[in-house]
């Protein structure tokens, strides 16, 4: 999995898979596209106008949590 940002178009991408296959994307609502293959599996999803998106709730901050041990990392997204 990859997170990236470009401050450039104010876009970020959580990538799952590598599109090695035909993909469709989904523009969900005006702040959100999915990209899926038509079996269903998700390659990945952007987040237009990320800064505000992902300065919400999280204070800037990217959480990951592993839900089974509890175990939680937090990393800083230095998103302008």
């Amino acid at each position: 999995m990859r997170f990236s940002y470009d401050p450039r178009y104010n876009i970020a991408y959580l990538r799952f898979h590598k599109k090695c296959a035909e993909v469709e994307t989904i523009r969900i609502s005006d702040e959100l596209v999915v990209d899926m293959a038509p079996d269903g599996m998700i390659y990945g999803i952007e987040l237009l106008n990320a800064n505000e998106q992902l300065r919400r709730e999280d204070m800037g901050k990217l959480l990951v949590i592993n839900e089974e041990t509890g175990e939680q990392t937090e990393l800083p997204l230095s998103i302008c």
